[in-house]
Formats: structure tokens, C-alpha cells, sequence
């Protein structure tokens, strides 16, 4: 892994449009950012692009449909949008697309059922749609590929535990599913969705239950990382409270490790962005027990199986949306004061 001096930030500038729950999409020296939330808290149409050797923001056409919350991602020359909230904050069925050479979007097959909270994977020009939240607020177990030569969405055996708001990872021929909600409670669920059998595994459930925990996979090995606990049910004086927890999948032992002290990060934090970068699981930002969002980064080394202080973000936020490029982690938006523009990526400096 990257020593802890490897690590530094580069500050892009600012999106034009201040935002919360954005789609965001890297594609060949370009960063996408696609709705979101504005101060309003209305779902946004807007889509902007950053040119990152320009360093220079560009308005694109907007989203046919204003959407938070969707899930992106990049297929060929395309820019898919699927789901996602609209302006009423009703979950959408509307699937988009956006022609990076030509500029302009088009409407694609829809879902079957409108969905929020979409988990997302691309393997060899498809794509697969996991889960979400339906208009009646329950959870969904869909599954669901989308073959863009025949512009069609085709289902797939649901997933054992119906969730929204899941960290999913392709490794391999497998897409690793875990946490996620239920209505308002945190699911500990952890299930593979097997891509040649096309069925599905459940693994052993995550250790602990928290909300607004954050997920990475690194070296095959899945990390659930910090969130909020809330108090059992037989201890109803104490409150939901910040927790350091760190809790570590590895696939080839087909276990959990214990959770032990010796890992933990060193700062109690929700709702914080976290990714692989340089060999290292690190985690950006958040909520704690301070007053205003973090702007504190750590990263894990797995071979000395210990987390170290890496540069600070320049702008401590929570709620951000992020993005993974060759040697950068981007953090995009989110929640500063009010919603944010800010966008910076971690990045490894160049070897002198």
C-alpha cells in the first residue's frame, strides 16, 4: 500500500451548481455531475461537465427528467441515468440517456417499476439493477439487466433481502450486495449475485447493524465501515450514537474477522464517503460528534492492518456523492453549510 505521505488533494473548481445526492460519472478526462438536490431540496435537471486538464465546467443539456439520487453510469459513448427521485420526490421508472459525441439526450426502455436508491453495476456492456424503493415506500428485491442493443430491461432472480441504498461490487463473475435500508433500519444482509449461474449466495450478515455505514472492497476483502448504532431494543434511555466500527469480509475464509480494537479507525463517523485508492481503504469526511461536518481522512493499510491520518479534505462535508478515476478518488457536493460545490479529489502524488 501507499505510504501516508503518497496522498494529497487537488481542488477542482467549484460546480456552478451547489448540490446534494448528484449522480456523478468520470469518462475519459471528463467528470459528469447529473440532479441532485439544490437548496430547495427539489430534484435539479441540471448536468454540468468538468474538463479536468482544462480545469473548466460546461452546461450540457439538462435531464429530460429533474431526478436526485439516480444511478449513473457509462456505457460506450452513453451516459445511462436510471431512477431516482423526481421533483415531487416520487421514485422514477424513466431511464435516460445521454450521447457524449452528439450532446443530446434520449429516452430509453424504462423500469418496470419506478425505484429509488438503485444499486448499479457495468459488466461487458450491461447493466445490472439491484434493489431500490418503490412509491409505497416498501423495499424491492428486483433484479434487473439492461442489454442496450435491444434497449430492454430483463429480470433476473430477486435478491433474498428486498433493500435500497446497498453498497454493491463486481469482483469477479460475482456482484457482492450489502447493507442498504429497509424503510428506516439499517439491513445487515450480505448476498452475491453469481453472473454464469445467475443465482444467488447469502454470506454471513454483517456483524453489527448501523445506519448511514459506508462500504469498500479492497483486495477481494469487504470493509463495513463506521455509521450510527442505535441502542437495542431493551435499552431504550441511550441514543444513536457515531461508532468507529470497522468490519472486515474476507471472501476466501467465508467469515467476518472479530471485531477487534487494533482496527478500528480512528475517528467515529456516518454518512462519509469511502473508496480503495493506492492499495489503501480510506475514509473521507462525514458526520461525528463535532458540530459541523469532517473534513478528516484516514486510509487502512491491510498489511499492517492499521488506519493512518492522510491530508485533510479542504472542504469538510457529509452527504457527498464520489467517483473513482485512475488515481483519484473524486468527492463531489454534499453537505457543507447548506449544499455544496465543491469538488476535490484525493489523489497519489506523482513519484518525484
Amino acid at each position: 500500500a501507499a505510504g501516508a505521505g503518497a496522498f494529497a488533494w487537488a481542488t477542482f473548481p467549484s460546480m456552478p451548481t451547489r448540490r446534494v445526492y448528484c449522480s456523478a460519472m468520470h469518462r475519459d478526462g471528463q467528470l459528469f455531475v447529473l440532479g441532485g438536490c439544490g437548496g430547495s431540496g427539489r430534484a435539479l435537471g441540471t448536468v454540468e461537465v468538468l474538463d479536468l486538464p482544462a480545469q473548466r465546467w460546461t452546461t450540457l443539456p439538462p435531464l429530460p427528467t429533474p431526478r436526485a439520487g439516480a444511478a449513473a453510469l457509462a456505457l460506450g459513448k452513453q451516459i445511462l441515468v436510471v431512477g431516482g427521485v423526481d421533483a415531487a420526490q416520487s421514485p422514477l421508472a424513466s431511464v435516460e440517456g445521454y450521447h457524449v459525441d452528439e450532446g443530446k439526450w434520449e429516452k430509453k426502455a424504462a423500469l418496470a417499476q419506478p425505484s429509488m436508491g438503485i444499486s448499479a453495476v457495468q459488466r461487458d456492456g450491461a447493466i445490472y439493477a439491484l434493489g431500490g424503493m418503490g412509491a409505497d415506500t416498501s423495499p424491492q428485491a428486483l433484479v434487473r439487466v439492461y442489454e442496450p442493443a435491444k434497449d430492454h430491461w430483463q429480470p433476473l432472480p430477486s435478491m433474498p433481502t428486498p433493500c435500497y441504498g446497498a453498497s454493491a461490487f463486481l469482483q469477479g463473475n460475482k456482484i457482492f450486495v450489502l447493507g442498504g435500508r429497509q424503510g428506516k433500519l439499517p439491513v445487515t444482509a450480505f448476498e452475491a449475485f453469481d453472473l454464469e449461474t445467475r443465482s444467488w449466495t447469502r454470506y454471513p450478515s454483517v456483524p453489527s447493524r448501523r445506519a448511514f455505514a459506508s462500504c469498500a472492497m479492497a483486495d477481494g476483502v469487504v470493509f463495513s465501515l463506521g455509521g450510527l448504532q442505535q441502542p437495542g431494543p431493551h435499552n431504550f434511555y441511550s441514543r444513536p450514537h457515531f461508532v468507529n466500527t470497522v468490519e472486515m469480509f474476507d471472501p476466501a475464509q467465508g467469515a467476518w474477522s472479530k471485531p477487534s480494537r487494533g482496527i478500528r479507525m480512528r475517528e467515529k463517523r456516518a454518512d462519509f464517503v469511502a473508496g480503495c485508492l493506492g492499495g489503501r481503504v480510506v475514509a473521507v469526511g462525514g458526520l461525528g460528534n463535532q458540530s459541523c461536518p469532517l473534513d478528516s481522512v484516514e486510509g487502512f493499510s491491510p498489511s499492517q492492518k492499521k488506519w493512518e491520518p492522510l491530508p485533510p479534505m479542504p472542504t469538510g462535508r457529509c452527504s457527498c456523492s464520489s467517483c473513482p478515476a485512475p488515481s483519484l478518488l473524486f468527492v463531489i457536493g454534499g453537505v457543507a453549510q447548506g449544499p455544496s460545490g465543491a469538488v476535490e479529489a484525493l489523489c497519489l502524488r506523482e513519484a518525484p
